[in-house]
């Protein structure tokens, strides 16, 4: 199964570094970040989850909780996360899935469906797939995938750009190329201009009838 911008995340059970936990009871009413690893013991992952550690309070203030996911077991999670911690300063400061059976990277499309066997044995070049980052919303909508070689780090920044975009779309809001927050924004072309003006009497400024820019909220 191929999982795209706008599917329903598939619930799941799992064991993590934090307990079991069923995917959409543990996201509540939260935003969601799941994002996968080929192995643990990888030299450019071992940076991301250090990094993601220290900027985890960015995700906190925007109601997004992070997960991660790897197929080794829990003892490899709780050794690689000393290594995280040596290198980096901080060891990760949110759940880590133990996909030992492939459970969830099956269900995600990560990995082939008939991928068996023991996970430690699986090299991580068996396993470049594991490299998805699927933020997801409150009602358990795919808002956004990413998949990145194994051989270049994630930019977390441009993460957290992209959920700041989405959670415009309540409000009837998109967002230009390079967008930074108090920018200006882009009415969504779904809106009318009658129903814009209600929301905007002072209008917009609009190089092009379908490109409306107003002052970013």
């Amino acid at each position: 199964m191929t999982l795209t911008i706008g599917d329903i995340a598939p619930d799941f059970h799992a064991m993590t570094t934090e307990g079991p936990i069923r995917f959409h009871e543990w996201m509540g009413d939260s935003w969601a970040m799941l994002f996968s690893h080929p192995r643990d013991f990888t030299p450019v992952c071992t940076t991301e989850l250090g990094h993601l550690a220290t900027i985890k309070s960015d995700f906190d203030r925007r109601n997004v909780k992070i997960i991660g996911l790897s197929v080794d077991p829990l003892d490899n999670h709780a050794r690689w996360s000393e290594d995280i911690a040596c290198t980096t300063g901080i060891a990760p400061n949110y759940p880590l899935i133990a996909d030992t059976d492939y459970a969830v990277s099956k269900l995600y499309g990560m990995l082939p469906g008939n991928a068996t066997g023991d996970p430690t044995e699986r090299t991580p070049a068996e396993n470049a797939t594991l490299r998805n980052v699927f933020v997801i919303a409150p009602n358990k909508m795919i808002m956004l995938v990413l998949i990145y070689p194994m051989t270049t780090g994630r930019n977390f920044d441009e993460v957290l750009r992209a959920i700041d975009s989405l959670k415009l779309l309540a409000d009837g809001l998109a967002t230009p190329a390079q967008w930074r927050q108090g920018e200006d924004v882009i009415i969504a072309p779904w809106i009318p201009d009658d129903q814009a003006r209600q929301t905007y009497p002072n209008g917009w400024k609009a190089p092009l009838p379908y490109l409306r820019y107003v002052p970013g909220p």
